[in-house]
């Protein structure tokens, strides 16, 4: 039964016959249907015969499943193959009243409003999170849940990004080298490689050992992406092991200062890299008000999906892509952008390359929005000749449409953020 099951939720799923899925488990048919009200936004009115405690709170295999009007009898088809046809019944559908109505035998014994509801499934969290992190972000995010109006994720693209703008200079056969730096603790150096290669570099493993030996040289290279992870485990700070290991050896240190002078190449600093490039702004011309990044303003590592909005820009990799608001992975314990003074996040305005902004557009400091609470939404930067650019957020991770936790149905294999390694391809011919 259990195989025949799967087999026509697959089915169902292929035929694009299913809008939503949860299967009934803990808590019965009652927390599945508020689970799915939660994520969806919206209201659902349920019909049900017989007892109401058997209906809503029996957890015996089952799954609750959502489907348009017009695809009962499709659906019905598909089941009735696998013989769970008699087992299914209709027992409701959406409203846009945002609120919970049950009914049993034709009278309402359960009427509630969906924000009530999510506010006190959501409360043990918040109260354990105003305990164990920043209290303001915890209650900036439960207070998030009054807003019935969340358009939620609300990508807005400026570009096409099914337009491969490097396959000009691919074309040509020839591949630059780029140099995938990573130091011990680094994580992110195969989907960053993965990224420039779909782009059409030619990516090159290249550890920090390896500059310091001698065994690699900088020069040889169009340009670096200093990857995410956690380098020397941020014992001394986010990034901060990683440039002291530049900094303090002469070796590095003229590798990298060489590099940075030269006037035909570039270098991406993603998260760690990001951090880790900060700490080097006394060797980047044009880099010497960029922040240093310390522990995030909720006090917690924060893994989550957001979105940002492109800024107009000197930088090579966003070339073309101002105004977009797209949504991208972040992953990081110290991504908070600290400024010197007001006079630093003054001058820095013009090189900001990205920003958090809400689901509305707006610039945001607020949390989870902006889950590091950095000021203006500030999470990346560039020099005034476009040609380094650093940034907290992960779009290596991004790059295709099906690595996205949530995209719309319109994009093709090619995600938005790739366009920013084909800039960098186009940006050296």
């Amino acid at each position: 039964d259990l195989k025949h099951f799967f087999d026509a939720i697959q089915q169902l799923n292929r035929d694009d016959l299913l809008l939503a899925y949860h299967d009934r488990s803990d808590g019965g048919l009652l927390a599945t249907i508020c689970e799915m009200l939660f994520a969806a936004r919206c209201g659902v009115e349920l019909e049900i015969q017989g007892d109401p405690a058997a209906m809503l709170f029996n957890e015996e295999l089952g799954a609750l499943v959502q489907i348009r009007r017009s695809d009962h009898e499709a659906v019905l088809s598909v089941l009735a193959k696998t013989g769970f046809a008699t087992h299914c019944r209709v027992i409701g559908e959406v409203n846009t009243g945002s609120r919970l109505v049950v009914k049993a035998d034709g009278k309402t014994i359960l009427d509630e409003s969906r924000i009530d509801l999510h506010r006190a499934w959501s409360e043990t969290t918040y109260r354990m999170q105003l305990l164990r992190d920043n209290p303001d972000c915890a209650q900036q995010e439960y207070d998030r849940l009054l807003d019935a109006g969340d358009p939620g994720i609300s990508p807005k693209l400026t570009f096409d990004p099914n337009e491969d703008i490097a396959a000009p200079f691919i074309n040509r056969g020839a591949k630059p080298r780029i140099a995938i730096l990573r130091e011990q603790g680094v994580n992110g150096q195969i989907e960053m490689a993965a990224a420039f290669d779909r782009a059409g570099f030619a990516a090159v493993d290249v550890h920090m050992s390896d500059i310091i030996a001698g065994r690699a040289k900088l020069k040889d290279f169009r340009g670096f992406a200093a990857c995410g992870g956690f380098s020397y485990g941020d014992v001394l700070g986010a990034g901060e092991g990683w440039a002291k290991s530049i900094l303090f050896n002469a070796r590095a240190r003229d590798e990298f200062e060489a590099f940075f002078k030269r006037a035909d190449n570039f270098a991406l600093g993603v998260c760690n890299g990001c951090q880790m490039m900060s700490n080097l702004h006394e060797l980047i011309p044009g880099a010497e008000r960029w922040p240093h990044f310390v522990r995030n303003k909720s006090e917690q590592f924060e893994a989550r999906y957001v979105t940002l909005e492109v800024q107009p820009s000197p930088s090579l990799f966003f070339r073309d892509m101002a105004g977009s608001r797209i949504a991208v992975a972040v992953a990081h314990g110290e991504g908070y952008a600290e400024f010197t003074d007001a006079a630093a996040l003054a001058a820095v305005q013009p090189l900001v390359a990205l920003r958090f902004v809400d689901h509305r557009g707006a610039v945001t400091e607020q949390y989870p929005l902006n889950p590091n609470g950095s000021p203006l939404g500030i999470t990346g930067m560039t020099t005034a000749d476009g040609r380094f650019t650093i940034l907290m957020p992960h779009p290596e991770r991004v790059f295709r449409t099906v690595q996205n936790s949530w995209h719309p149905s319109t994009w093709g294999e090619d995600g938005p953020w790739l366009r920013i390694f084909r800039n960098a391809r186009r940006s050296v011919g």
